[in-house]
């Protein structure tokens, strides 16, 4: 019986131009079984085996670079940032094939129970067989890997579901994949909606989860049903806070970088903006001559700046929330409607006159918009960052650095750039959590992007003599001096 096929929209002409198969639950249970199986032999190759071939894939990954690039660009709408995520997914590939082995050395171990000195022990290090990966759809290969990678170096299998909306890549992945035959066996891909979703967490030992806190929380539930830990990154809703010495230029340079770059279309953009009174009209000044200069690559010839909306019904929320703004009372410099030319595009709008009882400062966007809201002290600025349900990111800009850690000591949220913006988009290596809705589990980034993948036996080697039988009695003792 054929599968079943999901289409697939091209965001620059709009046209359903391709498809996927559906992998059926029954599939899904076959091919679980098959990595259970594979992943025995994966974790007895130690840490130097598994880097051997994650090396091995790194090289094939580089000759499918130009294939891997072209996929992603006509997913996405993208073609600089295709190009990048392709070579920085080869990166995160040797990075991990270097560092897996050292954090693995680091965590096993030996020891002297310091409660009990007659008992030693020994760790071993017992990765969760097969880690179910699902991963969303605006930086499509990119975010596979990174909790793949990592759930491979602990010495896991992995059964991986990209989106559904940009799913071209896998094929050339697949090819690279192919080349390495001990990792294609401990590394799956399947296709399909989210019901493939729900079959993949009714089989496996882990879930690691990238997308809205909505599906997140169903994720969540459903895992805990099963008995398994979930692994979550979420929405984000990333505040910038501009203080009163900050290098204009600079803030603004990068609040646009992040909150417009990839057309805001990913969880770490900011989305709120707070400026001090005092440099409000130079600073709004300021964006809106560098947002001017930006174009929509919405021409016969793909040149520009912005890039369409990957997931067409996001325009929906985007022009909800402008619109909600504008009808309590805040101004549009900028923008402000989408274009549709074949794909849709939203062209960079700036708001100000913003309040916090506007959708546009409490809803994630994901859409190339700067609210700006003017602060007249710390304090409130603080406040206002603080006044969100999410926790992932954010960034502060001043010409005091001890001032800006000031502030971000302050800030409920996982990560704060210090004059820059969205820095845990390129920087992979240094650990940090998502806050409040933003996520749930251990770290995808440093050290514990691995270790969340591993649980830790103790063997307790008793080297005296055991407790005495009496010692755990209910026999009463006659304590009669």
């Amino acid at each position: 019986m054929a599968a079943s096929m999901l289409p697939v929209r091209n965001p620059r002409t709009g046209e359903w131009d391709h498809e996927i198969p559906i992998t059926s639950p029954e599939d899904i249970s076959s091919i679980t079984t098959a990595l259970r199986a594979a992943q025995a032999q994966w974790v007895a190759m130690g840490a130097s085996g598994r880097a051997a071939c994650l090396n091995r894939f790194a090289d094939a990954v580089m000759a499918e670079v130009g294939p891997l690039g072209q996929a992603l660009s006509i997913d996405t709408g993208r073609s600089t940032f295709a190009q990048f995520e392709a070579i920085k997914s080869v990166e995160l590939i040797r990075l991990w094939a270097e560092r897996a082995g050292p954090i693995l050395d680091e965590l096993a171990g030996a020891g002297q129970s310091g409660q009990v000195p007659t008992v030693h022990y020994q760790h071993r290090l017992i990765p969760y067989q097969v880690v179910a990966v699902i991963s969303p759809w605006n930086v499509p290969l990119l975010l596979a890997m990174i909790d793949s990678l990592a759930a491979l170096s602990a010495g896991c299998s992995v059964l991986l579901k990209p989106s559904e909306v940009t799913p071209r890549f896998i094929e050339p992945l697949q090819r690279a994949l192919d080349a390495v035959p001990e990792l294609a066996a401990v590394l799956r891909i399947v296709t399909g909606g989210p019901e493939t979703g729900k079959a993949m967490i009714e089989q496996v030992d882990a879930v690691c989860f990238t997308g809205s806190v909505k599906t997140g929380r169903q994720v969540s539930q459903q895992a805990a049903a099963c008995f398994i830990p979930a692994f979550l990154e979420l929405g984000g809703k990333d505040p910038a806070i501009v203080l009163p010495d900050a290098d204009i230029l600079l803030a603004a340079r990068a609040i646009i970088r992040s909150a417009i770059g990839m057309t805001g279309q990913a969880c770490q953009s900011l989305e709120r903006v707070y400026c001090h009174e005092s440099i409000a009209e130079p600073f709004a000044k300021e964006l809106l001559a560098q947002l001017k200069v930006l174009s929509l690559t919405c021409t016969e010839d793909g040149a520009g700046d912005i890039a369409p909306l990957i997931f067409e019904r996001q325009v929906e929320t985007i022009q909800a929330q402008v619109d909600d703004a504008l009808a309590k009372g805040a101004t549009c410099l900028l923008g402000g409607e989408p274009v549709q030319a074949g794909g849709v595009w939203y062209p960079p709008t700036l708001l100000t006159n913003v309040n916090h009882d506007m959708l546009i400062m409490q809803d994630e966007t994901f859409g190339p918009v700067i609210p700006v809201v003017i602060y007249g002290d710390v304090e409130e600025a603080v406040t206002l960052a603080n006044d969100s349900a999410f926790g992932l990111s954010a960034a502060v800009f001043s010409a005091d650095t001890d001032a800006a850690k000031a502030v971000a000591e302050r800030l409920q949220v996982g990560a704060i750039s210090i004059n820059d913006a969205s820095l845990t988009g390129i920087v992979n290596d240094v650990e940090k959590n998502s806050f409040r809705f933003s996520g749930m589990g251990g770290s995808r980034m440093g050290p514990a992007g691995l270790t969340r993948f591993l649980r830790k036996r103790a063997l307790l080697i008793q080297t005296g003599e055991p407790a005495p039988v009496q010692l755990f009695s209910d026999t009463a003792q006659d304590t009669t001096p």
